[in-house]
């Protein structure tokens, strides 16, 4: 006899279980007739009768569930997902980098000549005279 109440006592602790999982898993639209706090204070107070009461008055029967398909190919076909482009593919990033390589030579172009001068006014200064222009150099 204390078989079939132990076996009782642990069908009671699984069903609360379930039912506490079916409970706090379940969408706001899915619970009927108390609030989510109710329904959980109810199965954990009242185990056997509490878990019995939310499957039965607690949440919309499956049946009464609106179900979602399940996604097909054309849902999320490849032309309609936007991708990330790798930066080498993109013409953007590619332009960007063009720009940005004309903008270094110039600067480097306007420090040459910089320099140059520089060098030239000190030349003049000590009394060397200015060097010959050196042919422009390319990258």
């Amino acid at each position: 006899m204390a078989r079939l109440y132990v076996l009782f006592f642990v069908a009671q602790i699984v069903l609360a279980v379930c039912a506490l999982i079916s409970c706090l898993s379940a969408e706001e639209g899915e619970i009927r007739a108390l609030p989510r706090i109710a329904w959980v204070l109810i199965i954990l107070f009242f185990p056997l009768v509490g878990s019995i009461a939310w499957f039965v008055a607690g949440r919309t029967s499956t049946g009464a569930r609106p179900r979602t398909p399940w996604p097909t190919g054309d849902r999320f076909s490849e032309r309609k997902r936007a991708r990330t482009v790798a930066p080498d593919d993109d013409p953007e990033f590619l332009r960007s980098i063009e720009e940005r390589s004309r903008k270094d030579d110039e600067l480097f172009r306007q420090w040459e000549d910089d320099l140059r001068r520089r060098e030239d006014d000190l030349r003049r200064r000590e009394g060397e005279p200015p060097r010959e222009e050196d042919p422009p150099r390319s990258r």
